[in-house]
């Protein structure tokens, strides 16, 4: 649905993680109401940001089509700085490129989004427990999956459930850009970033606190 606000800049959270979270928490909580004011969305916006960008949030999310970022948190553009890969699997030019986000572009907040029927935690499940391989370079998505599978098989987790397989890839996800970057840790430590983990849910729309590095003002749900 069509705002009337649509050509208008928003209202930059740039003071705090938690700010910044409860501005994407808004956001998802407007999509999930079909109440979305399509915000910096005008030619005034794009004649504002042919200049510089000022994103609040990086979004590192699945490459799913149904997951756009900037959609379900109702941002426009300069809002967010999305990477995006399959079954959100880091490597270091993705690390690289949340770095950038944080230590050029100052944004306030990662976000590790993941999403229910993931595609890539299928395989690498699939992989796991029958031992095929994906054809092609897929492999090397789902081998990048596996190492969270695994943990959660150690930690007691239903290896056939796909919501527990979900839950602690993402949850390990957050826990890899915390250990393996030191830039992203000494930002969290210092208070000036939060990295959150959030479940998306394809039926209802809504974004889901899982898993928190920092303070964003909230606790992460259990599930």
């Amino acid at each position: 649905m069509t705002n009337v606000n649509a050509t208008t800049s928003s209202t930059k959270p740039t003071e705090s993680p938690a700010a910044a979270w409860r501005a994407l928490k808004a956001g998802n909580a407007r999509f999930v109401s079909d109440t979305m004011l399509h915000p910096s969305q005008g030619a005034a916006r794009r004649a504002e940001l042919a200049v510089a960008q000022n994103p609040f949030a990086v979004i590192f999310g699945c490459s799913d089509s149904r997951v756009a970022a900037e959609i379900i948190f109702d941002q426009g553009l300069g809002d967010a700085f999305v990477v995006r890969t399959a079954g959100h699997v880091l490597d270091t030019t993705v690390i690289g490129s949340i770095e950038y986000g944080i230590g050029v572009l100052d944004a306030q907040l990662i976000v590790v989004l993941a999403h229910d029927s993931c595609g890539a935690i299928a395989a690498a499940a699939h992989t796991l427990s029958t031992g095929d391989q994906t054809d092609g370079f897929v492999r090397a998505v789902v081998d990048r999956v596996i190492p969270s599978i695994v943990g959660a098989t150690a930690e007691g987790g239903d290896f056939t459930d796909p919501d527990t397989l979900r839950r602690q890839h993402v949850r390990h996800t957050v826990d890899q850009l915390y250990g393996y970057s030191a830039a992203i840790k000494a930002e969290v430590d210092a208070g000036t970033v939060a990295i959150v983990g959030v479940e998306y849910t394809l039926a209802d729309g809504r974004a889901t606190l899982l898993s928190v590095k920092g303070d964003v003002g909230e606790e992460p749900v259990t599930l």
